[in-house]
């Protein structure tokens, strides 16, 4: 396949971006999105320019890193996956592909496609943790009866990958989903009840203190979550801040 690239590139943090256009040829349908990308940049290298700055790790649908917009969807058209699992068969030949780092103030451009995701990591820290009893008598944790409706909810809420397509594709730039998720995980299970009140408090507070939007209620974060996290852990997470603010 012969493509047009229509690519944000922004120096740092405070330069102005620009859209630029690149062409790249002879890409096999079985490339992934960022094999494509790498492809670029190899040909960019190879003319003495600039490469492409984007994120990327595991390249497995794991870590979230590979986050982009591209033709105006949170990691590309294909529903349930995330950038480094797109692949250009979802493209056809001679096709002009846009692409884009995340949109929002709490999330900002490093360059080019990167964007700083720490934010998360903040809000992560203020209370996405338990209490560990590191005495030695500790119990194992399969010997706690826990009902198989919420261990299920629970893995579920527990596979955010805090990508934070949620974010990029909310009109208000919210965390609710992202917050949710890590909320919801410990909420449903009983070694999180210690630090339940405080941790939801503690998050909440922290994504304000970040700037992300409250939630819209339009449903695009769980249509664009590439692990579908469903909106019912919102609903959670508010029925624990209000158990928290009755507490305290």
């Amino acid at each position: 396949m012969d493509l047009i690239l229509k690519i944000w590139r922004q120096k740092q943090r405070d330069s102005e971006g620009v859209m630029k256009t690149y062409t790249v040829k002879n890409i096999s349908k079985d490339s992934s999105f960022l094999e494509m990308l790498d492809i670029l940049n190899n040909d960019l290298v190879n003319n003495l320019e600039e490469p492409v700055a984007f994120d990327h790790d595991c390249r497995e649908g794991i870590c979230g890193m590979c986050s982009l917009y591209i033709n105006g969807e949170a990691h590309g058209p294909e529903k349930r996956v995330t950038t480094c699992q797109l692949h250009m068969r979802k493209f056809n030949d001679g096709d002009t592909i846009y692409i884009e780092p995340w949109r929002a103030k709490s999330l900002p451009v490093i360059k080019d496609l990167v964007v700083d995701r720490s934010a998360f990591d903040r809000i992560q820290q203020a209370g996405g943790y338990i209490s560990v009893n590191t005495s030695g008598n500790t119990q194992d944790a399969n010997l706690t009866p826990i009902p198989k409706e919420d261990a299920d909810k629970s893995f579920d809420a527990a596979t955010c990958i805090g990508c934070a397509a949620c974010v990029a594709t909310c009109k208000n730039s919210s965390a609710m989903l992202f917050l949710s998720a890590k909320v919801s995980q410990f909420a449903l299970l009983p070694q999180g009840k210690v630090e339940a009140s405080q941790r939801v408090s503690n998050m909440v507070k922290q994504m304000d203190e970040e700037g992300f939007g409250n939630c819209s209620n339009t449903g695009a974060c769980e249509v664009e979550c590439p692990k579908g996290i469903s909106l019912e852990n919102i609903s959670m997470m508010n029925r624990e801040f209000l158990k928290s603010t009755l507490k305290t």
